[in-house]
């Protein structure tokens, strides 16, 4: 179809597959009528806007398995100064498709079978099953308009919507011209569109759209979150089950032979999986110090691990009170020991001075296997499950931030 424009002498020509009633000039946003005999009557003009639109007409773009063309565009606004755009797009079987674009985010939309007419106090709208929460009622106005239209687009009045959401999907209901239209669409991310229309520069995405999916489904982060902490919890104690507390080395070594020399354990193998090692050491320390060195050697490999500890204690009086640092006796841990053949190489020290002091008691114990990693990784999935839960609410209230039925308040 080729259609003139007396205002801008511009020719439209695209092949459509419906009965042009209304057409607007791309070029100068001139409105014309078909009258009876099919020939178009210039009826008014809409006036230019800065806002660049992403999609011409006769732009095509493969969507849903399909080969689309934008057959017409629409621009939109609601008080008291909301705008977006809606692109009609058609293929060859005559099927149409709507684009619907708001802060640079996208909706696809195709029409629903007629429903009911809605009732003022209609909350939620059903549809397919899901329940569909009432985001807003509003009058809107057309501002602009281009391309071909099988329908008389209203001027001077205003289309009342309707517009239910569970995202990412949402029903819109439109009433045009005393005509009720309900539309199904979903969210559409950037990507999809820049396949569908490659070469298009799309514009800035600002906000949360009405039906913008959030990045992570709070269900099915805790379903797998529970999952992951059973079977660490299962895993834990199927390996664990049967290893329990052995004690390696328990000895009182004297100062008077050992003080600052090697002391080697006998042999001891270790039947398992990986687990602490815990030294206890306790020692007649009197305001004055002491030291540990420990050597677990591997007799299958020669590896060596090394820790050690100072033991101190101090007392006094001062400024009319008693005072204490310190202690006796210390405890500390060399980790993750795997089963194997091993022994221990031990240092024991005393300060020079310290003639009190005469032996310290050392015991080494393989211990049971630690929950401790386990429960880390549980609660930490717990502390991140609500983090997203918080951004969540967060999200939802910038969602509803717009509508006269948020109930995030």
């Amino acid at each position: 179809m080729k259609i003139p424009c007396y205002d801008c002498n511009t020719e439209t020509e695209l092949e459509v597959g419906f009965e042009v009633l209304n057409f607007v000039c791309p070029n100068c946003r001139s409105l014309y009528v078909a009258d009876d005999e099919g020939k178009f009557r210039r009826k008014s003009q809409y006036k230019a806007e800065s806002e660049v639109i992403p999609l011409a007409i006769g732009d095509t773009g493969f969507l849903k398995g399909s080969q689309y063309k934008v057959t017409g565009i629409l621009r939109k606004k609601v008080h008291p100064d909301y705008r977006w755009t809606e692109f009609i797009l058609q293929n060859e079987a005559k099927e149409f498709l709507y684009l619907s674009l708001s802060n640079g985010h996208w909706m696809m939309l195709t029409e629903m079978e007629k429903i009911d007419d809605l009732k003022k106090r209609t909350k939620v709208l059903n549809y397919d099953g899901k329940d569909y929460d009432l985001f807003e009622h509003s009058d809107a106005e057309i501002v602009n308009a281009q391309g071909f239209f099988d329908f008389e687009i209203p001027v001077n009045r205003l289309t009342h919507l309707a517009e239910f959401i569970n995202p990412p999907y949402i029903v819109s209901v439109e009433k045009m011209n005393n005509v009720q239209t309900a539309f199904h669409g979903e969210y559409i991310r950037k990507s999809e569109i820049k396949k569908a229309f490659p070469g298009i520069t799309l514009p800035y995405q600002s906000g949360v759209s009405m039906i913008q999916p959030y990045r992570f489904d709070l269900r099915n982060t805790a379903v797998i979150f529970c999952l992951f902490a059973l079977l660490i919890i299962t895993s834990n104690w199927y390996i664990y089950k049967d290893q329990v507390e052995q004690n390696v080395f328990n000895s009182t070594i004297k100062f008077s032979e050992f003080d600052n020399k090697e002391v080697t354990s006998p042999s001891f193998v270790l039947n398992g999986a990986s687990a602490p090692l815990t030294i206890k050491v306790s020692t007649g320390v009197n305001n004055s110090w002491a030291n540990l060195n420990v050597a677990l050697v591997n007799e299958d490999t020669n590896d060596e691990i090394y820790a050690n500890k100072d033991i101190e204690y101090y007392y006094g009086y001062s400024d009319g009170e008693s005072w204490t640092e310190g202690s006796q006796s210390e405890k500390f841990n060399i980790c993750g020991v795997k089963g194997g053949k091993y022994h221990l190489l031990i240092t024991p020290m005393k300060a020079p001075e310290d003639l009190s002091n005469s032996e310290m008691q050392v015991n080494v114990v393989w211990n049971e296997p630690s929950n401790r990693n386990a429960w880390i990784v549980i609660i930490g999935m717990v502390v991140i499950f609500f983090i997203i839960r918080f951004f969540k609410n967060q999200f939802e209230k910038e969602r509803w931030a717009d509508s006269s039925y948020s109930t995030y308040e």
